[in-house]
């Protein structure tokens, strides 16, 4: 599933490509480099550099040389990184804790514009075959952390993040806007998300929220397993150890940011 997804994104390995030639001694680029590194024709590598411009990666230079240098949205990222580190540390022993009570991998989760990261996975003793693994970056509106981070995203931003098409994973991911919607109003009232093969076939993935000191929602955490080793009698008792994760990982942010 994951590597389907990745093949459909070349336009943004190439992007990668570029902001990776970046160096201490290669401030800036230009499109004639740009086109020899990867093999494509000048036009094509300035079309690339002009998108990347576009959305903030990179910008022209303006002293008067010639080329792109990185951008403010190069900034924002790294800025966002840090305080994912800082996330990932406080949620690991929450999450080591997590997998020894249900024996299944837990996930930290959390938004980053239109789609989701997996910070950070802890594993559990048998190897499960996830899309999420650590980095990987996923569309918003399948599986259970990426719809427990859509239902609790502002207003202004789900209007945003609904209004494209929306990819399909498997039969059970919503793609319908009003549809999703409901789910996530659903998703809101209880408090977490359970989906069952909306991602990975097969799987089932419980997530609920963790929230930083203003009561915003900055991450999800959750268990993923495959469906027959979760019966349904067995649920009740899985969103319980993941609401309490979740609830002690919220504790832990809240002393953070109030000795930070």
């Amino acid at each position: 599933m994951s590597q389907g997804y990745r093949g459909r994104n070349s336009t943004a390995d190439r992007a990668l490509d570029i902001l990776l030639l970046f160096a201490d001694d290669r401030l800036a680029l230009t499109a004639g480099e740009v086109a020899t590194h990867l093999g494509v024709a000048r036009s094509t590598a300035y079309r690339y550099l002009q998108s990347l411009t576009s959305n903030g990666f990179l910008t022209e230079n303006e002293d008067g040389g010639p080329g792109f240098r990185l951008g403010p949205r190069v900034l924002d990222l790294a800025r966002l990184a840090r305080k994912g580190v800082g996330l990932s540390g406080l949620a690991r022993p929450v999450m080591r804790d997590l997998v020894r009570r249900t024996g299944h991998p837990a996930l930290l989760t959390r938004r980053a514009g239109p789609a989701v990261v997996c910070l950070e996975r802890e594993e559990a003793g048998h190897t499960l075959r996830l899309s999420y693994e650590r980095g990987q970056v996923l569309p918003v509106n399948a599986g259970a952390a990426a719809l427990v981070l859509l239902a609790w995203a502002p207003p202004g931003d789900l209007d945003e993040l609904l209004a494209g098409p929306l990819p399909r994973f498997t039969d059970a991911t919503l793609t319908d806007p009003d549809a999703l919607r409901g789910r996530l109003a659903a998703i809101r009232e209880r408090g977490h998300a359970v989906g069952r093969g909306e991602l990975d076939p097969d799987v089932i993935g419980i997530a609920a929220p963790v929230r930083g000191g203003d009561d915003r929602v900055v991450a999800a955490l959750s268990v993923a397993a495959l469906s027959h080793r979760v019966p349904g009698t067995e649920v009740p008792r899985f969103v319980a150890a993941v609401r309490e994760a979740a609830d002690e990982l919220s504790d832990r942010v809240r002393g953070a940011a109030g000795t930070g």
